[in-house]
């Protein structure tokens, strides 16, 4: 099928299910990489390469979590020895090379090598490409090998249910759209340069959620430590990472506002699946309530009965091993408890609905900062707990605490999500410019820079 548009005509493409510029071609990435014996590899094995040889510094890593948004991302790195970089010299990456994630989310997304490093080591889920510069504009590559009309095609080749994997002879057939050279160049600087400016949009009102939360979070933690009226006289606590605190409230341990504080089960129980019971650690408190319906396992009724601890409405959960302060509070769930999920039971005078505002209130988060211990696995002890100060208003002020704390929570949570919808829109409208722009849907043969500056050639 041809019609005319911004080019002079257009051929269907059987593989891309869309229509491609006549005069444009199809390639295998396998085509585009050097002829080198390592110039399109995968990660070792993964008993060639155990996480507990991970280290703190060294020769760095490249991770599934280090490729996003066509995007070599310097986070959460590890690294190898020397020697170990060594052992797997088949399997390294310099600046300039390609890396290429053989899962999702998305499968097959890719990045080039960035040159924070003189060399890389990748993982057995990463696929390292050494392209041919002189097949291929190394910024076309990416923007090509990221655009959905190839990602369609790599999860089409890919094996999985839950999480889809593509192999290394997939990824060496799978085929991107081939302008001549130029029009690859022309393709590439069009996206670095319109794909920059909605990123900065993106930055910016991801800046605007942080800076929404922070607001948020000060607001709240102010109600609880402070009050809502501005004019009540204060008293200093002494104690340090509280401050002062209005004067008529009290001071005391939580100890002596909880009928009980304790943990959960310091071993692993048997796992029984459609029981109904289940096993609840630090991670499965999110916002406010147990999540159980994803990460929580089940276990055996005789489990449940044998290990039970008893919770009521006036019980709060503490996360205080690994990530520490996420609360939730009990609502009836069929649970037993790991070590990783402590237990408040409140006394008749102390709210849970407070208890739990302010167990995330910056203060309190300063407090578990001076108690935790370990260094890369943190652990809050029950005695911290336990002899942590609570400021407790009278019953009515706690109520109306909470009923703004809600109230202001709300109003900080709508304009988070008018944010959050922003940066969908912006990365929805970034993804179809990709498509639309590898695709020859708009002719960018002629196109410059408004800042006239053009991209060197990849050499």
């Amino acid at each position: 099928m041809k019609y005319q548009t911004g080019y002079d005509s257009f051929q269907y493409s059987d593989y891309f299910k869309t229509d491609l510029p006549e005069h444009w071609l199809e390639k295998r990435l396998g085509f585009l990489a050097k002829e080198e014996r390592a110039a399109f590899v995968d990660g070792p094995f993964g008993s060639d390469l155990k996480s507990s040889e991970y280290k703190d510094s060294g020769v760095p890593l490249i991770q599934l979590n280090n490729i996003r948004d066509s995007k070599h991302l310097m986070q959460n790195m590890k690294f190898v020895t020397e020697d170990k970089k060594k052992e797997l010299i088949r399997h390294l990456a310099i600046p300039g090379d390609v890396v290429i994630a053989k899962m999702a989310d998305p499968v097959a997304r890719s990045a080039i090598v960035a040159n924070d490093f003189s060399e890389y080591v990748i993982v057995a889920d990463c696929v390292k490409m050494t392209p041919d510069l002189n097949s291929v504009d190394l910024m076309y590559l990416v923007w090509s090998i990221n655009c959905d009309h190839v990602r369609i095609n790599a999860e089409l080749v890919s094996t999985g249910t839950t999480r889809i994997r593509i192999n290394l002879g997939e990824l060496k057939k799978l085929k991107i759209p081939y302008p001549p050279f130029e029009e690859q160049q022309k393709i590439a600087n069009f996206l670095d340069h319109e794909t920059a400016k909605i990123d900065t949009l993106i930055e910016k009102q991801q800046q605007l959620i942080k800076l929404l939360k922070e607001k948020r979070q000060a607001v709240i933690s102010h109600a609880v430590t402070k009050g809502l009226n501005p004019n009540a006289p204060m008293r200093d606590s002494d104690v340090d990472w509280l401050g002062e605190v209005p004067e008529h409230w009290e001071l005391p341990k939580l100890i002596h506002k909880t009928t009980n504080i304790g943990d959960g089960l310091h071993s692993t129980p048997e796992y029984q699946d459609g029981t109904g019971y289940y096993f609840v650690n630090g991670n499965n408190l999110i916002d406010g309530k147990i999540l159980i319906g994803l990460t929580a396992k089940e276990v055996p009724e005789r489990d449940y009965k044998q290990h039970y601890i008893k919770l009521d409405s006036n019980s709060i959960l503490l996360s205080i091993n690994g990530t520490i302060g996420n609360v939730a509070r009990y609502d009836g769930e069929l649970i037993i408890l790991g070590k990783s999920a402590a237990y408040m039971n409140c006394k008749n005078d102390l709210m849970p609905e407070y208890l739990m505002l302010y167990l995330q209130s910056c203060q309190v988060q300063r407090y578990y900062n001076l108690e935790v211990t370990g260094t890369t696995i943190f652990n809050l002890s029950l005695n911290s707990i336990r002899k942590m100060n609570i400021c407790i208003p009278p019953k009515n002020e706690q109520i109306q605490i909470e009923k703004y704390c809600i109230s202001q929570k709300k109003k900080y949570d709508v304009l988070v999500d008018k944010a959050t919808s922003a940066i969908e829109l912006m990365k929805e409208r970034r993804t179809a410019l990709i498509s639309t722009a590898v695709t020859g849907k708009i002719d960018l043969r002629n196109w410059q820079s408004p800042n006239k500056e053009t991209r060197e050639a990849s050499v």
